[in-house]
C-alpha cells in the first residue's frame, strides 16, 4: 500500500506523462503502439497505476527524449560535512594579528 504522498506523486507523474503526449499531439493509441504496449496500460500509466512497471517509464521517457530525466532520481546528494569541506576548500583561515591597521 501507497503513502498518499507516494500516490500523489505517482499521480502528477501520469499526469505530465499525459500532457507531453496530448503536446505533440499524439493520441493514445499511436503513443502506446510505439511504447509496444497496450492502450489500458498507457491509461493505467497516466492515471498513475503504482502497478506499472518501471521498465515502461523508461521507455516513456526515452520515447519522448527525457531520459536525462532519471539522472535526477537518487542522485547523491551531499551531506553537511562534504558541504563544509567544499566550502573550506582554497580558503585559508585568517588569523588576528596582534598589529592592527591605522585608519
Amino acid at each position: 500500500m501507497l503513502t498518499e504522498e507516494s500516490d500523489m506523486a505517482l499521480k502528477n507523474l501520469g499526469g505530465r506523462l499525459k500532457s507531453v503526449r496530448l503536446g505533440r499531439n499524439e493520441s493514445q493509441a499511436r503513443f502506446a503502439a510505439r511504447m509496444g504496449i497496450s492502450v489500458p496500460t498507457l491509461r493505467n500509466m497516466e492515471n498513475g497505476d503504482p502497478g506499472v512497471r518501471i521498465g515502461l517509464w523508461v521507455e516513456a521517457l526515452w520515447i519522448l527524449d527525457h531520459l536525462e530525466d532519471l539522472e535526477g532520481v537518487l542522485k547523491r546528494r551531499e551531506s553537511l560535512f562534504d558541504q563544509f569541506d567544499k566550502g573550506k576548500a582554497g580558503k585559508n583561515r585568517l588569523r588576528a594579528s596582534g598589529k592592527r591597521e591605522k585608519i
